[in-house]
């Protein structure tokens, strides 16, 4: 028998009886699509991370300190101090700009309008280059500000709106807790990144944060401590080489070994790989979870290909009577399951990459159509069709003709 002569006969026997079919091609519809749905959630939410991580500047490194307690009257041992970020800015080659960033919440009020526990920023020079934030209107401070630990404050474009409405911040005075700060500028809108909202925060120098806005009891013991030193790197320079000098730099300027390091250094890339890696492995675990659709909609495919060979034995008989041949039976009853796999894989692929972009439309989760989840979903349906409805063929392949002729 000619493929296209057993394509007819398969695809008039899948016609003669269309619900049947359909509800059979259900679960590789839904096994396909859900497939390429999860893979494209996965992926999405990957590079949702990726563009996160990445729009906090680029070519950064980023230096995190650890403290040890001490006693109740006693500081904490270890850790980072401003002082490490002016070390590193001045005596590492292939630093562009280091930044220091110490948060506080305080109420900010602006004649009739109050704004409630708004997140006060203590930041560097640096800021606006390692961020990559630009400035609307006004300016940015300067170093001589942060050493002279002006009383000055940059808004975000939000906060700007909801304190002076259309009005020109620039000039004005604010009062953040129970201290003036000068309005000297406003950043432009640059919406949400991660849970950061940087729009509706204020931004002052880091030194003004230590003296006017550390809580006294915190004050004492940390010092001018920090948690974190964002550092980025000339983009011409081996980041390798770059986190080599810090943590020697370090390590000299707290008398510490590489064994008992009171800090750790990561790279930019170094955590968007380990989110990358958590993710590939999570997406794998929903294709997984999917694929199982797939295995019960190849088992429906078995189930009601085993029932047609037994609604047709006696057509078996006949075709078998007038010459047909063992592989001819089984090759019919194998491209008839093929088609139902590979129809219900059309049907699925449409529908999973229509769901995928109707979610991420509806929701506030990206989603991302990756084409190797298309051919994977698709070819995965096809083995499928083949697998379990060989069984089913080669059932019609071994009737005996006689018997199969008297079967009623």
């Amino acid at each position: 028998m000619k493929p296209f002569e057993a394509m007819r006969i398969a695809w008039e026997a899948i016609l003669k009886n269309k619900i049947r079919s359909f509800l059979t091609m259900l679960g590789i519809i839904i096994g396909v699509s859900a497939v390429i749905i999860m893979v494209g959630i996965s992926a999405g939410t990957e590079a949702t991370i990726r563009d996160q991580i990445t729009s906090l500047g680029s070519n950064l490194v980023f230096v995190q300190g650890s403290f040890s307690r001490g006693g109740p009257a006693q500081a904490p041992q270890g850790g980072l101090t401003f002082e490490d970020a002016s070390a590193i800015e001045s005596n590492i080659n292939g630093v562009v700009s280091v930044v220091v960033e110490q948060n506080s919440s305080e109420d900010i009020r602006f004649g009739d309008v109050t704004l409630q526990s708004v997140e006060l920023l203590g930041t560097t020079a640096g800021f606006t280059s390692v961020r990559d934030m630009t400035v609307a209107s006004g300016r940015f401070f300067t170093q001589t500000e942060i050493d002279r630990k002006q009383k000055v404050v940059v808004l975000g474009s939000s906060l700007a709106t909801s304190l002076f409405g259309t009005g020109d911040p620039v000039g004005q005075y604010i009062t953040v807790g129970s201290t003036k700060l000068a309005v000297i500028g406003v950043f432009t809108q640059k919406g949400l990144v991660g849970n950061t909202d940087f729009d509706a925060r204020a931004y002052t120098p880091i030194t003004v944060v230590f003296q006017k806005f550390t809580p006294s009891e915190f004050a004492r013991f940390l010092g001018n401590s920090v948690r974190l030193i964002y550092v980025k790197v000339d983009p011409d320079v081996k980041l390798d080489e770059v986190t080599t000098q810090i943590s020697l730099l370090l390590l000299k300027r707290h008398k510490v070994s590489a064994d008992s390091a009171d800090f750790s250094i990561t790279t930019q890339q170094d955590v968007i790989q380990t989110q990358e890696s958590t993710t590939a492995a999570f997406r794998s675990l929903l294709a997984w979870v999917a694929g199982v659709s797939l295995i019960v909609g190849g088992i429906g495919i078995m189930n009601i290909m085993l029932v047609s060979v037994t609604e047709r034995t006696r057509e078996i008989g006949i075709r078998q009577a007038v010459g047909a041949t063992p592989a001819d039976i089984r090759l019919q009853f194998l491209t008839e399951a093929l088609m139902l796999s590979i129809v219900g894989g059309l049907i699925g692929t449409g529908v999973g990459i229509g769901g995928a972009y109707l979610f991420g439309a509806i929701s506030d989760m990206r989603t991302v159509v990756q084409p190797a989840s298309i051919l994977l979903a698709f070819g995965s349906a096809a083995i499928i069709g083949a697998f379990f409805g060989y069984y089913p063929a080669n059932q019609a392949a071994q009737l005996d003709p006689i018997e199969a002729l008297r079967y009623e």
